[in-house]
């Protein structure tokens, strides 16, 4: 056994550990406590949050912030909308099986509650840092919040100390570069090799692709919150409306499919359809760690973002942050699992065939090849390849700055340039990795697996706060809302 297969066993195990039945009740039952404390916030105020996302109060810039309410969505939205939603997505597909996006789904809609919360607490409870700019995030509203003062400080270090590890070699780096280059690399080898897809490409590829991922990314994040936030608002609802118009027309190309495609997703959630490498088990836990991957409630990095806000009602950022779950998880997700479902793709994973079948694929080779059965001559997989790239770009910039602020609050301003450059030295590393590994794609899980970890360990001291400072989001809701 090669060093990268024990690397694949250690961060399975250390994945299923992590995310083992206690950290999905932690994550679950925070989501569900809060939905209850905040009277369904998440239903109750939908309407109102997606009118607030469209005004122009949300993208005016005055006030003691950054950015815009708007542009804080955006840039939180820039993190949360990456490969998760096209390789992530196709992953929870490839090992739990099709019925793993039922409990994304699930843990979507209690996790707009958290994600409110979060969105909230990241402006009560900011702070201005020496530099001028504002400061929020768990880091802050743990410290600040928490009646017990050394409790709430080593959990914002502890916060700050995992946000700053997993955002240089777990779900917003090494992960997103990883699926950028692979895509990239494939449609090249396709369409000037005339390879398959699912075969790797020549070695330079993903040198050069990761190279030009290097420049683009670092020609933003030098620039700060004000430059991300920029670029952020301007291209992400772009991306989201590409990628949605492309699935769309396959999903309107298979649309008599569309009822046999549920009931394969609710047996396959339910243990009730057949399957050599899946199980209700996996389902469920993949479901749960990569929709969290993707939507980040839970988490706590978009409070973050709403730190940076212009606005210093705290209840308008928690109804902005929650529209991200919805437009993540709801939305957008819910394209890459149709498209994978009703083309049949999901056929071709270790879920439906085994470990260790010939023709497996896994991560955003499974998008791509439901993309090709309606796209011809590999068009198909470049839209994934286009799409892949700009979610990972964007996801980037957005996580650069979740990384900077982690570190900002454990050393200080002196600290944050060289954190870009160490970022972005990783993010190079994750996008030459898959030539590294070998020939096996199966090792793509082990980016994958290191993301989940990380969110783990970023997950625990944000929850923690989020139970304990429950009352306070929960009483200022409702006398903001009116509702006893």
């Amino acid at each position: 056994m090669g060093f990268f297969d024990h690397l694949l066993e250690i961060t399975d195990h250390l994945d299923l550990l992590f995310w083992g039945p206690e950290m999905i009740a932690l994550l679950l039952g925070t989501g569900i406590y809060l939905t209850l404390r905040t009277r369904g916030i998440q239903f109750s105020q939908f309407w109102n949050s997606l009118k607030l996302i469209l005004s122009r109060e949300s993208r005016s810039e005055k006030g003691h912030g950054d950015i815009s309410p708007f542009a804080a969505l955006m840039t939180a939205l820039a993190a949360t909308v990456g490969n998760g939603n096209i390789a992530g997505v196709a992953t929870a597909i490839a090992i739990g099986g099709p019925g793993a996006p039922l409990y994304m789904w699930i843990a979507g809609l209690i996790g707009m509650a958290t994600k409110y919360a979060e969105g909230f607490l990241g402006v009560y409870y900011r702070e201005t840092a020496p530099n001028g700019t504002m400061a929020g995030g768990p880091m802050y509203y743990v410290k600040n919040g928490l009646k017990n003062k050394t409790a709430g400080k080593w959990l914002g270090a502890a916060f700050a100390i995992f946000g700053a590890i997993a955002c240089l070699i777990g779900t917003g780096n090494m992960a997103q570069s990883n699926s950028m280059t692979a895509s990239l690399a494939n449609t090249f080898n396709q369409a000037f090799h005339g390879g398959v897809a699912g075969e790797q490409a020549p070695e330079i590829y993903y040198f050069i692709i990761g190279a030009l991922i290097a420049i683009l990314v670092g020609l933003v994040i030098i620039g700060g919150i004000r430059k991300i936030g920029s670029v952020s608002e301007k291209l992400v609802p772009a991306m989201i409306f590409f990628y949605i118009f492309f699935s769309l027309w396959i999903i309107l190309a298979n649309l008599e499919n569309i009822p046999a495609a549920f009931l394969v997703i609710f047996k396959s959630a339910f243990g009730l359809q057949p399957m050599i490498g899946a199980s209700v088990g996996l389902a469920i836990q993949n479901g749960v760690s990569r929709g969290l991957l993707s939507n980040e409630a839970g988490l706590g990095s978009a409070a973050i973002a709403q730190g940076a806000s212009t606005s210093e009602e705290p209840t308008q950022n928690g109804l902005i942050a929650m529209t991200g779950v919805f437009i993540d998880t709801i939305l957008v997700n819910s394209m890459t699992t149709l498209t994978i479902v009703l083309t049949g793709a999901y056929m071709q994973t270790q879920a439906w065939q085994g470990l260790g079948a010939p023709d497996n694929v896994t991560s955003i080779l499974v998008t791509q090849k439901a993309f090709n059965t309606v796209f011809p001559f590999g068009l198909g997989g470049s839209i994934v390849a286009i799409a892949s790239f700009i979610f990972g770009y964007t996801t980037l910039i957005g996580w650069s700055y979740y990384g900077e602020k982690c570190v900002e609050y454990l050393g200080g301003s002196r600290v944050v340039l060289p954190y870009r450059y160490v970022f972005i030295a990783f993010l190079f590393f994750g996008a030459i990795l898959t030539p590294i590994a070998g020939k096996s794609f199966d090792y793509l899980n082990i980016v994958w697996h290191v993301g989940n970890i990380g969110n783990a360990l970023m997950a625990f001291p944000n929850l923690v706060g989020l139970i304990f400072l429950t009352g306070v989001v929960a009483r200022i809701s409702r006398e903001k809302f009116g509702r006893n």
